[in-house]
């Protein structure tokens, strides 16, 4: 009994101490490289506890502490050098931050931009560093990706390229699916789809040349399924798979693909009111008669509500998400996967384990915000 107590206390005590150290050493990382740690640990010692076995605990004594050690080496950040980053959509929002947070931490950064006279773009020159450009990029214009691309060969050199982050996005309003017109699918599709494949083609030359990096911006709703945004997540859940047959295939290049999926932070991807005004009127303009009667103008006119709803609940920190994209460029071994936000990997976890039934029945719970109901509705009740 006394020696299979010590033993006991041998197989969680040095786990334990390594996971310290782990945590420790990866404390500045992002939170779900902690989060993952502790699994790793508390899954070993669940199942040491029931194996109720010394024989199993002497197999996976030494097997945690490979893999805890592995785990460790293989989260060390690589050295900056001044490796060069692509950012799409610098204008605002994550990719505004990061470019910042990039630039501070000593990379070189091409910043592409929507408007390169427009505020976001005018702040960066003005706060960062020589080692940011700000490139005209919109990547719906082939012309523009191809002009970028020309640039950052001229300024990088011998260096190369280490990394892509595909982060421009749009939402669009929010609406029921059969209430969104096709010209909105389709530009979700041209710009969170479409344009981060062609920047992607345009660029990976030089990424296979750096074994560097591409990271994707997809979003939770690219794997959740959520009302009101068929178009901007059928665009991110485009993406998502992209990105995962992109990394099986330049895994021989020596090139890693990660993919973040946010939950809901604050950024301008929702636009302005006068953004929302035209796209509600589009929706008015291409309904037909019936459909427009079934759902009534007054609900259609509510859905901006539902961008107000989400304005709220989102996070104003972008933090978790920088630190995941930073991790995905500077890690030895990064994630295929990051879920930074809170709500980000149970809802997705969820999503993949769960029944479909349970699932369509705790998001109703969970979806609280429900508005009025279509006008055809109304009147059958």
């Amino acid at each position: 009994m006394s020696t299979f107590s010590e033993t006991a206390w041998l197989c969680l005590a040095v786990p334990a101490a390594l996971g310290g150290i782990v945590l420790y050493k990866l404390k500045k990382s992002p939170g779900q490289v902690g989060r993952k740690v502790v699994c790793l640990a508390g899954l070993w010692a669940g199942a040491y506890l029931l194996s109720l076995s010394l024989f199993w605990g002497w197999v996976l004594f030494p097997l945690s502490c490979f893999l805890m050690c592995a785990y460790l080496s293989g989260h060390e950040f690589l050295p900056v050098d001044q490796k060069a980053v692509l950012i799409t959509g610098g204008d605002s929002g994550f990719g505004h931050a990061l470019s910042k947070y990039l630039d501070e931490l000593g990379f070189t950064v091409f910043v592409g931009v929507l408007n390169e006279k427009g505020p976001g773009a005018e702040e960066l020159r003005r706060t960062c560093s020589k080692r940011v450009s700000v490139l005209q990029m919109d990547i719906t214009n082939p012309q523009q990706i191809k002009d970028a691309h020309s640039k950052v060969v001229e300024k990088v050199q011998n260096r190369g390229l280490w990394a892509v982050v595909n982060n421009a996005g749009i939402i669009g309003l929010p609406a029921d699916g059969e209430l969104i017109p096709m010209t909105n699918y389709k530009q979700c599709m041209a710009v969170n789809f479409f344009g981060a494949v062609e920047v992607t083609k345009a660029f990976l030359p030089l990424l296979r040349k750096s074994k560097g990096r591409l990271v994707n911006i997809s979003s939770m709703a690219g794997g959740v399924p959520m009302e009101k945004l068929a178009a901007y997540s059928s665009s991110k859940a485009a993406l998502t798979m992209f990105s995962a047959v992109m990394r099986q295939e330049l895994s021989k290049w020596g090139v890693k693909v990660s993919v973040i999926q946010p939950g809901g932070f604050k950024t301008s991807i929702a636009g302005t009111s006068e953004m929302w005004n035209k796209l509600e009127q589009d929706i008015l303009d291409n309904l037909t008669p019936e459909v427009l009667e079934d759902y009534g103008q007054d609900y259609i006119l509510e859905q901006r509500d539902y961008l107000k709803f989400i304005s709220r609940c989102a996070n104003t920190d972008m933090s978790p998400v920088l630190l995941d994209i930073r991790h995905a460029v500077s890690a030895k071994s990064p994630f295929a996967f990051y879920s930074p936000g809170p709500m980000a990997n149970p809802m997705l976890c969820f999503v993949s384990f769960s029944p479909t039934g349970i699932f369509d029945y705790f998001s109703k719970k969970l979806h609280h915000f429900r508005g009025s109901m279509p006008k055809a509705l109304t009147k059958q009740a």
